[in-house]
C-alpha cells in the first residue's frame, strides 16, 4: 500500500521545484528566473499531481524565484506570494507545510534564526525545521504574535494542522 495508509505522511518536496539550480542551497541561495508559464509546464506538474493525490505535507525550498516574488534575497521558504499564494491558493493545498532545514545557507547566511522563523511562519509555513537556534526562533515567534506581526489565527491554524497530522 501507499505510505499514508501505513501511517507515514507523504511529503512533496522541494516546492516549487528544485531541479534546475546551479547552486546548492545548503551553501547559498539559488535563483531560478523562469516565468510562471514555464513553472506551470515543468516544475509544478508533480506538485499538482501530489496535491490532487492527497499528499499530507509539502516542504518548501530555499530557492529565489524573482518572477513569482520580486523581493530580493527572499527564498521560497520565506515568501507569502509563493507559500500562501501559489501553494495554498492556486494549488489548493490544505495540508501541512514544512520549511526545509533553516540551518542551510540559503536562509541562515541571510537571516538571523528569530527573524527567519517569523518570516517563514508569516509566509505560511506550519513547521520550522532545524532552526540553528530553536530558542531564538521560538522567542522571535512569540514576540511577533505579541506585536501583531504574525496573526494568532494563523498560528492556531498551523497548530490544528500539526495536531491533525499527529492524530493520523
Amino acid at each position: 500500500g501507499d505510505h499514508q495508509s501505513a501511517g507515514v505522511s507523504a511529503t512533496l518536496k522541494h516546492f516549487p521545484g528544485h531541479g534546475d539550480t546551479d547552486v546548492d542551497s545548503h551553501l547559498g541561495l539559488p535563483i531560478i528566473k523562469h516565468p510562471r508559464t514555464r513553472l506551470d509546464q515543468i516544475e509544478l506538474v508533480p506538485f499538482r499531481a501530489g496535491v490532487a493525490a492527497g499528499a499530507d505535507a509539502v516542504m518548501t525550498a530555499h530557492i529565489e524565484l524573482p518572477q513569482l516574488d520580486p523581493t530580493p534575497k527572499t527564498p521560497t521558504t520565506l515568501s507569502a506570494p509563493i507559500v500562501q499564494g501559489l501553494l495554498r491558493k492556486d494549488l489548493g493545498f490544505q495540508g501541512l507545510i514544512y520549511t526545509d532545514s533553516m540551518g542551510m545557507a540559503g536562509v541562515a547566511a541571510i537571516y538571523a534564526p528569530g527573524e527567519a522563523a517569523v518570516l517563514a511562519v508569516k509566509a505560511g509555513n506550519d513547521v520550522i525545521l532545524h532552526s540553528p537556534d530553536g530558542a531564538a526562533a521560538f522567542d522571535g515567534l512569540v514576540q511577533a504574535v505579541k506585536a501583531g506581526q504574525n496573526p494568532e489565527a494563523q498560528i492556531n491554524a498551523s497548530g490544528v494542522r500539526i495536531l491533525q497530522a499527529k492524530a493520523r
